[in-house]
């Protein structure tokens, strides 16, 4: 059912006496939750979490209860009580993973809380994507190890290659400088009458 009453919260300006109070009264679970620097107080029965008990956020204001309904969009829901004469007192606000809360004063003075859960991913969709991811990075995989192994392979070919120059070089030296001897060196002159 859309746009029901989820959640209902206390605002108190005494958190001790008021869980006190509602501990003798109702069969009630509490567990304290870590809200920044503060503590939430979470309400359940039956092992379904249904309000909550926090130290009243505005200052000077009285201890009240404030009870949320759930809309599709808190942004939307809170444009909607703004253009119909609300006051926002709480423009939308993320909490956690959970989802979204903002709240608002109607024109006869009533405060209401709105709250929008976190969307459920849809976990087939997710698996899809992923696996989608998966295959277009294989091909980047390939290609950062063919080039690793590229690198790893270049230094051995310079070495060989090196190598082969080296002893190229030494062989070559030799027959280069006897060419050169022998270029440098004048040839006997031939006398004239004698044939060879």
């Amino acid at each position: 059912m859309p746009n029901r009453f989820e959640h209902t919260e206390l605002n108190t300006t005494d958190v001790a006496v008021a869980k006190a109070f509602y501990k003798k009264l109702f069969d009630w679970k509490f567990e304290d939750v870590a809200a920044g620097a503060s503590t939430y107080t979470m309400l359940t029965r039956d092992g379904h979490g249904f309000g909550g008990i926090q130290r009243q956020p505005m200052p000077d204001a009285p201890s009240a209860w404030l009870p949320y309904v759930t809309v599709g969009d808190v942004k939307k829901a809170l444009a909607k009580a703004r253009e119909a004469g609300a006051t926002i007192v709480l423009e939308c606000h993320e909490i956690g993973d959970n989802g979204s809360i903002g709240v608002f004063v109607d024109p006869t003075g009533a405060g209401l809380g709105v709250w929008a859960p976190a969307k459920k991913r849809d976990k087939k969709a997710d698996k899809k994507a992923s696996k989608k991811a998966k295959k277009a990075e294989a091909p980047k995989k390939a290609k950062k190890a063919d080039e690793k192994a590229k690198k790893a392979e270049a230094p051995k070919k310079a070495k060989k290659a090196d190598g082969k120059a080296k002893k190229a070089d030494k062989g070559a030296a030799p027959k280069k400088a006897k060419k050169a001897d022998k270029a440098a060196t004048p040839k006997k002159a031939k006398k004239p009458g004698k044939k060879k």
